[in-house]
């Protein structure tokens, strides 16, 4: 494993380089952070708090809610002080942490994402089998699974990072160290590590991604046999989910099938992902499901306090 000599911290350069647009990033990323971990903490406290909400489709909602949060905040904080900071540079070990843990959290939430696109398809093509196939001793399989596949992925990642070798520039083009921008500051032969990588990433995402429509398109040709009501209330289902893959999935396949030679909207493109799915993904659900929203409204009008909260997790 080769050992970087030269290189003991990383410089960032952010979105942007203006001071005056700095500012903005400052105040757009500050609200849009505070935003991500109070609606995804207020949909965690609903769900759990509610006796009501106890079917596997919340369940894993308070995960994909709990991924984007995550997600979020091993890039926000930093990208917010480096926004006001002349000196914008980042330790090796830190560059090495960020890193492991934006590609954690995204496969996390990119993997109960189709854990509940698998959820509603059981639901909706085999509903007299759903409750005995998706029992609380499966789902809780499903979810370690999740964990050990993020930490595979993630693994696999930091691995083809450490291999490579820094001896020279240490100025990131980004505003959180990724391996494809690593890669160009390595000293070191990358082909066979941004091989390795492009079929990592890119071939995990496109996949996913096919598996998810292909999915949704065989739950809309059954909905053929259901009901005015229960169609309409599928279909709604069905157009969130399509919604939310689509925001997830669209930046990861135009950063990750791109070759080591991308381009510099990519750096735009990752902003739009970062503060907007981390935002929306588990927003758009909330706001699709009458049964979250009205359980939101009891919390508030209970207002329960902090060690009443405690005791229900």
């Amino acid at each position: 494993m080769a050992i970087p000599n030269n290189v003991t911290e990383f410089v960032l350069l952010g979105p942007t380089q203006d001071p005056e647009k700095q500012k903005v990033i400052f105040a757009v990323f500050l609200i849009f952070y505070l935003a991500t971990l109070f609606g995804n903490f207020l949909i965690v406290v609903t769900i759990k708090t509610s006796p009501t909400l106890e079917s596997p489709m919340y369940y894993f909602l308070t995960y994909l809610s709990f991924s984007d949060a995550c997600l979020f905040s091993s890039m926000a904080p930093k990208l917010i002080v480096d926004s006001l900071s002349d000196k914008k540079a980042i330790t090796f070990g830190g560059c090495i942490t960020q890193l492991f843990a934006v590609y954690f959290f995204g496969c996390m939430g990119i993997l109960f994402l189709i854990l509940m696109a698998y959820d509603w398809y059981m639901a909706i093509c085999k509903p007299l089998l759903y409750t005995t196939i998706m029992n609380q001793h499966l789902c809780g399989i499903l979810v370690d699974l999740v964990w050990v596949g993020a930490f595979l992925h993630s693994s696999s990642q930091l691995f083809l990072t450490l291999i490579l070798s820094f001896c020279g520039p240490n100025v990131i083009n980004h505003y959180f160290c990724d391996v494809q921008h690593l890669m160009k500051l390595a000293c070191s032969d990358t082909h066979l590590v941004n091989l390795l990588f492009i079929s990592n990433s890119a071939v995990i995402c496109t996949s996913c991604f096919v598996v998810l429509m292909a999915s949704y398109v065989v739950i809309l040709y059954s909905l053929r046999s259901k009901g005015v009501e229960g169609r309409h209330k599928a279909l709604s289902t069905c157009s969130s989910h399509i919604l939310v893959a689509t925001l997830c999935f669209g930046p990861c396949i135009f950063i990750y099938t791109q070759p080591q030679t991308t381009f510099s909207v990519d750096k735009y493109v990752l902003v739009f992902y970062t503060i907007v799915t981390s935002l929306l993904n588990s927003l758009i659900y909330t706001l699709r499901t009458a049964e979250v929203k009205t359980e939101m409204g009891k919390l508030w009008s209970r207002k329960l306090i902090p060690g009443e909260l405690l005791g229900r997790f």
